[in-house]
């Protein structure tokens, strides 16, 4: 009986643990989901539309897809995107390079970050 009660509360320990992963995920959602949901409106990962392609971003140096027409700051400013940059990006695109033509950011911190490791694994 002993045996009984405690591997019931093992396992509900176990499903507890589980529900609270599941929560946090469901709240900042995974970075597919948010990128779907805050950036394909204007950005595709394999084709530009109203802003750049963002396949492959991850390492690239702004302004660098020919086929796109950057603002002249962002065409200038010779960032590499990495976590700090696409960070800095997200949260206030104007801040980092003034001038430029995106006026969308992201507040949340934690969005930014599922959406920059998002981004990186397509390399």
């Amino acid at each position: 009986m002993k045996r009984f009660i405690i591997i019931t509360i093992i396992m509900g320990i176990i499903v507890s643990a589980a529900f609270a992963i599941l929560a946090a995920r469901t709240e900042t959602g995974s970075g597919k989901d948010l990128f779907e949901r805050r950036c394909a409106g204007c950005h595709a990962l394999d084709r530009d539309k109203e802003g750049p392609r963002l396949g492959g971003v991850y390492g690239r140096v702004a302004g660098s897809i020919g086929s796109f027409h950057y603002s002249d700051a962002l065409k200038n400013s010779q960032i590499a995107w990495d976590e700090n940059s696409l960070s800095k990006w997200l949260a206030g695109p104007d801040k980092l390079v003034p001038d430029t033509d995106m006026a969308f950011h992201v507040e949340s911190a934690a969005e930014r970050s599922e959406i920059i490791a998002y981004l990186k694994q397509l390399r």
